[in-house]
């Protein structure tokens, strides 16, 4: 299905004004991350802890209405945790592969810079080439294939810089910025409402769209 400019800038604009009832402001950081969407572009949140960076990303995925999974990176966190590995099957005899959570459309990868390098690289060949390899064997992810990853720019105690190979991966590294007192005072009122949680976000699916016509535009 081909979508002219019109109608994607349309589908677009719905997207962000969904996502705007959870997300107070901000909007020039929503457009950015439905361009990443649309353009299969992977995106980089480096801000300071409590601006809502994983909140807009849970947020974004529900409104789009795609598979989902988080992943909080942690020094101990292995390879094997992102992709996932094969299990031996005492019933059957045999291996059954137990897939990792890159397996999915939207991937929040928390505090990447948590988890060192050998970790981070789990996610090379998914962000470059949208498959990963198991034992010798290539799995092809669904699309679209979008890898938001959050870091903190203080507290570099504990943690490991990304190689330069995997922040070429990324197609924009966005901040989200403090609210503005207005912001901060509507933030405040839409909590006495309702839990932001229990906030309904119609579902504006991007799964329509023609990711070979979009190649063409841009």
């Amino acid at each position: 299905m081909n979508m002219s400019i019109t109608e994607l800038s349309t589908v677009c604009k719905k997207l962000v004004d969904e996502v705007g009832k959870v997300i107070v402001g901000k909007k020039n950081v929503l457009k950015y991350v439905v361009l990443g969407a649309i353009t299969e572009g992977h995106i980089l949140f480096e801000d300071y802890p409590g601006l809502a960076k994983t909140l807009t990303v849970k947020t974004f995925s529900t409104a789009i209405g795609c598979k989902f999974s988080r992943i909080q990176f942690t020094p101990d966190l292995l390879p094997a945790d992102i992709t996932g590995t094969y299990v031996y099957s005492q019933k059957t005899g045999d291996f059954k592969l137990i897939k990792g959570p890159i397996f999915t459309n939207i991937l929040l990868a928390d505090e990447i810079n948590r988890a060192p390098p050998k970790t981070q690289s789990a996610l090379l060949e998914a962000m470059q080439e949208h498959q990963t390899t198991l034992e010798g064997e290539t799995y092809t992810l669904e699309k679209p294939f979008l890898v938001l990853a959050t870091q903190n720019p203080i507290e570099y105690e504990g943690t490991y810089p990304l190689p330069e190979a995997q922040i070429d991966r990324f197609l924009m590294k966005l901040n989200i910025g403090y609210p503005n007192e207005a912001e901060e005072f509507e933030i405040l009122q839409r909590m006495e409402i309702e839990d932001l949680a229990d906030v309904k976000i119609n579902k504006i699916s991007l799964l329509c769209i023609n990711y070979e016509f979009l190649a063409t535009v841009f």
